[in-house]
């Protein structure tokens, strides 16, 4: 029997939001103007994301220095002579800016920004080696300069006072024009890339520089890199704006982030799915996943790391593939550089040792990846090479002796000729030269071959062997690894981006743009500053056709035995008033009443109660009993960097003693809710267990597209919402509201 408690959401948002619009409903998370551009959702939020020409940060025509020195043993002097090298690579022309020199290492300098003006040629670019930026910024408008970096230190990163400099600085750059990466960054945007190296390149965000090390070093193993955006404290550009800048450069094969903590939700998104829009991977390492994690990212860019459940929501949504560290972030973003389109799923493990194969393959499978089982044609045709006591199903085990001969090839080529393999991965644990050597060059001519993902695990913890460092990471088109682990991220997140984005389909662009009929019925039953009541915020969802039981408000015994008679024995009897959140464990829910003189006695006890506890009422609801049926929660909460999110999950108590939940952040479509329910833990309930009938999943998916959409057209006006429990009854007879929670701004 069900009864009808009412439980909490998982997570607590604290919502930092602002008003904007003309309509009292048009309400928003706070953006920058970069963002407010190519139209509005139902919320007044923006669907397209104003994209930087940084084409001219990346490549000016001109760079300008102030505080340019040619002082040995200054930190300025070693900043200027590497922007001057930085200068000569990319065709710019560098102008030193200093009040007391004539020269700076032997180029003109002029004494003031405002002399940039007067130059012959455009300025496209400053570097500000000043300890404070601040007043250098109205100088850069007036010369009409785009683009500016700051170094200096003492922002956000150091706490409030810091922060409150961090906003003087980000409005003196927007009231002067000029778009600023920084402050608190650092000079990686100008290293040296390699030009040697072909095929598409990794373009690479930080707001680490450090962190980013890692990556720069790719170079070294003949990966390519074309930019570095070391955005630092993001008084003004962001992740986002590289994020989508990066996604249309042709060069671009993959983008690398490493992301401490999120300036603008809403812009990631929308430069994620610019991203997913040109199918362009996106791999990011985001901190912040526990408590501590979160902390130490904040001291250091003074950023929001928010609730990461919705972050890691959020960017799945939008196909962003989140690793854990910097290997697996370059081993990855490696990979989905270079490799071409899948032609297949599945995953054929090929090894000189079955134990080696079999502790690769289960790796594999606990991943998610298919390892198929080759055809009894294909396994004869392998054991014209291989021994016939070995097992070549898959994994495919050749006992060593057939890759030092001629027989290693063809067995490669047969792996790779059956069309369920897209994916050929060999680890080899150990060089055993010279069977270890042809086997890499074989796998690398195998690779050049064919159009299918050839990948090595290069076990040896050596790594000096040429068979790795010349023939292996000499090839590129051979994907080579140092361990399994990252090799099956890698490839699991191949496959998955692949999947993703061959029938993306950007929800932004099916985003309500007008508010429905169901806004215009619920704005009148808002509450500013209030909880609504159990029963207001039913009369909330029945606006917006979600089910709630037959249920009268009675303010009377009397009342609620003539309200029995048409809401049907047996009855269920709470308490309704605002602010009144845990009725069950206040005695306030009376369920199973079959009776006149029940429900007259329990509403006297129900009241009895609400006095004893000084609860304001608005009545008491004499509610129909439903008994049958899976009990869900589907809730609205506000995230600080995302705004309103939609979670579902188990209901009732579990909710709170299972944390069973899956988040996403509107606009979403069908799939992504039933994608929700597919993340659940407890999902098989839905199907039916121990004999019960499979409940109607139809009507649960129609629940959380309804809520989502109260939470777009509400926006921020509607603070929290929370159905708990949703049952979810058999096959094709819908879902039942048993209680509700609705809280207004």
């Amino acid at each position: 029997m069900l009864g009808s408690t009412h439980g909490t959401l998982t997570t607590d948002f604290r919502a930092r939001v602002v008003a904007c619009g003309e309509e009292p409903h048009a309400s928003v998370v706070s953006l920058p103007t970069a963002t407010r551009q190519g139209g509005l959702d139902v919320s007044g939020r923006p669907l397209q994301l104003a994209v930087p020409d940084l084409d001219r940060f990346f490549r000016p025509r001109s760079v300008a220095v102030v505080g340019a020195s040619d002082t040995e043993g200054r930190p300025n002097a070693g900043i200027t002579r590497q922007l001057i090298a930085w200068a000569e690579r990319v065709g710019a022309r560098l102008h030193p800016v200093h009040p007391a020199r004539e020269t700076v290492f032997g180029l003109p300098c002029v004494a003031s920004v405002g002399e940039l003006a007067g130059l012959d040629e455009p300025v496209d670019l400053a570097v500000l080696l000043v300890a404070d930026p601040l007043p250098v910024i109205e100088e850069l408008g007036e010369a009409k300069i785009p683009f500016a970096v700051a170094f200096a230190s003492g922002f956000a990163e150091t706490g409030e006072a810091g922060a409150v400099a961090q906003a003087r600085l980000a409005a003196a750059v927007e009231r002067a024009g000029v778009r600023l990466l920084g402050p608190n960054t650092n000079l990686n945007a100008f290293e040296r890339f390699r030009d040697d190296l072909e095929g598409p390149a990794i373009a690479l965000i930080t707001q680490s520089g450090h962190q980013g090390r890692p990556l720069h070093t790719l170079q070294e193993l003949g990966i390519r890199l074309s930019h570095w955006a070391p955005t630092g404290n993001e008084a003004d550009l962001e992740t986002a704006d590289f994020l989508a800048y990066f996604a249309q450069r042709p060069e671009v094969g993959a983008i690398a982030c490493y992301v401490e903590g999120l300036k603008d939700g809403r812009a990631f998104l929308l430069a994620a799915d610019r991203a997913a829009r040109a199918g362009v991977p996106v791999v990011a390492v985001k901190v912040g996943r526990t408590e501590a994690g979160a902390e130490a990212a904040a001291s250091h860019t003074g950023k929001l790391t928010g609730a990461d459940q919705v972050v890691d929501a959020a960017m799945r949504q939008f196909g962003v593939v989140r690793v854990d560290g910097l290997d697996e972030l370059q081993d990855t973003a490696a990979l989905l550089a270079r490799a071409r389109p899948p032609q297949a799923e599945g995953v054929a493990v090929y090894s000189i040792s079955g134990g080696t194969g079999a502790h690769f393959a289960d790796l594999a499978t606990a991943a998610g990846l298919t390892l198929p089982t080759l055809s009894p044609a294909k396994q004869d045709e392998l054991h014209t090479w291989i021994p016939g006591y070995l097992n070549v199903a898959n994994p495919i085990d050749n006992g060593g002796h057939p890759v030092g001969d001629w027989r290693g090839r063809k067995i490669i080529d047969a792996i790779l000729a059956d069309p369920s393999v897209g994916v050929l991965v060999c680890p080899i644990t150990g060089p055993f030269p010279p069977m270890s050597d042809r086997l890499a060059q074989d796998l690398v001519d195998a690779a050049e071959a064919t159009d299918k993902l050839v990948c090595v695990v290069w076990g040896s913890p050596v790594g000096t062997e040429d068979a790795y460092r010349t023939t292996l990471l000499g090839s590129s088109r051979v994907a080579t690894f140092r361990t399994f682990a990252n090799c099956v991220t890698a490839v699991k997140a191949y496959l998955d981006h692949h999947r993703f984005t061959s029938g993306y389909r950007s929800p932004f662009d099916e985003a309500p743009r007008t508010p429905s009929p169901s806004f215009r019925k619920a704005r009148g039953l808002m509450r500013p500053g209030r909880q609504l009541s159990e029963h207001a915020a039913k009369q909330l969802l029945r606006a917006y056709g979600i089910r709630v039981p037959r249920e009268q408000l009675v303010t009377s015994a009397a009342g609620a035995v003539r309200a029995a008679g048409p809401v049907g024995y047996p009855v269920v009897m709470k308490a309704s008033g605002p602010h009144l959140a845990h009725k069950t464990e206040l005695g306030l829910v009376k369920v199973g009443l079959t009776s006149a003189s029940q429900v007259r006695d329990a509403y006297r006890e129900l009241t009895d109660i609400a006095r004893f506890e000084s609860v304001d009422l608005d009545g008491i609801l004499v509610c129909q009993m439903i008994d049958r049926g899976v009990e869900m929660m589907v809730g609205v909460t506000h995230d600080p960097l995302f705004g309103p999110t939609v979670t579902v999950g188990l209901g009732g108590v579990l909710v709170e003693v299972l944390h069973d939940t899956a988040v996403r952040v509107p606009p979403f479509g069908e799939k992504e809710a039933r994608d929700m329910l597919g993340e659940l833990r407890g999902r098989a309930l839905l199907a039916g267990v121990r004999g019960g009938a499979p409940v109607d999943v139809d009507a649960l998916v129609e629940v959380v597209l309804r809520v989502q959409r109260m939470a777009l057209e509400l926006g921020d006006d509607l603070t929290e919402l929370d159905i708990n429990p949703l049952v979810v009854l058999g096959r094709g007879q819908g879902a039942v509201a048993l209680d509700a929670l609705a809280v207004c701004r």
